[in-house]
């Protein structure tokens, strides 16, 4: 049954899959919200842009789900929140599942589940409260036929990066990531590599799974262009970009363009006009 919702997540033409993320808000960082400070305004640019998946809340899935019509993107719903983002951080951290997660997922009528694995240094009680919510969610995702995407996320030490940063280092990524397939993802949405040559170590590490690469932190057009491009020549199945398109001066734009290198293997120079 799994293959149901899989088919209305990936391109049936290219196979692959460009998931915007406008689910930011849930994590109670006041510079998250920026580009999304009316979620219903973001669904209605996105929609316009056709991307495959928008990935939402249960409190904001309405804006999507209640839009007339077979042709809107599918839903991904985020099942967990944490506090585990800002440049000072909390005493007690945490990352916590919502209630009955598969079953909010079917009302709603999404086709993928997404809960995070983190990694962080000196916060080993984090990891096992991520990895006790796939534990928990894994079987009722298989019960239900819901695929569960898996997010592992490297951090890098706080004092270090000054709030929330990813660690590119491929020696920290790839094992993550093979934990995270073990756990049971269907699909991991994991971070490039600081080297971008060297994503095909992560794809391959994850076997028969499909990887998606998140957007990271804001970037330049040309970088992200360029990086999105190298990256579909790895054998990734797609993109989960949030920052990077929703904060974006032209979001529309950018989707179309990210879109043109996903399923169609357009070349960075080919698109850039799209975000004029």
């Amino acid at each position: 049954m799994k293959s149901y919702r899989l088919n209305r997540l990936f391109n049936s033409k290219s196979g692959h899959c460009f998931d915007v993320a406008i689910d930011h808000g849930f994590f109670n960082e006041y510079g998250f919200l920026q580009g999304i400070e009316s979620v219903q305004k973001s669904v209605d640019i996105l929609v316009d842009a056709a991307p495959d998946a928008i990935q939402l809340t249960v409190g904001q899935a309405d804006y999507l789900q209640s839009i007339p019509g077979r042709e809107k993107p599918s839903l991904v719903l985020r099942t967990d929140v944490a506090n585990v983002y800002g440049k000072q951080l909390p005493r007690t951290l945490f990352s916590r599942m919502i209630e009955n997660p598969i079953e909010q997922a079917i009302r709603l009528d999404a086709v993928c589940v997404v809960v995070n694995l983190f990694s962080i240094p000196d916060e080993p009680e984090v990891t096992d409260q991520c990895i006790q919510n796939i534990l928990k969610i894994k079987p009722e995702a298989d019960r239900y036929g819901i695929p569960l995407m898996v997010e592992p996320l490297v951090f890098r030490p706080n004092s270090e990066a000054g709030g929330y940063m990813v660690n590119g280092d491929p020696e920290k990524i790839i094992p993550l990531v093979r934990q995270g397939v073990e756990l049971g993802a269907d699909i991991i949405k994991a971070d490039p590599t600081d080297d971008v040559s060297l994503y095909h170590r992560v794809v391959e590490i994850a076997g028969k799974i499909p990887v998606l690469v998140r957007g990271g932190g804001k970037a330049s057009d040309a970088e992200i262009l360029e990086r999105t491009y190298q990256l579909m020549q790895q054998g990734v199945k797609g993109i989960v970009y949030g920052r990077n398109v929703i904060q974006h001066a032209n979001p529309g734009g950018m989707t179309q363009a990210l879109m043109a290198i996903v399923h169609e293997g357009k070349k960075p120079a080919e698109v850039i006009d799209l975000l004029s």
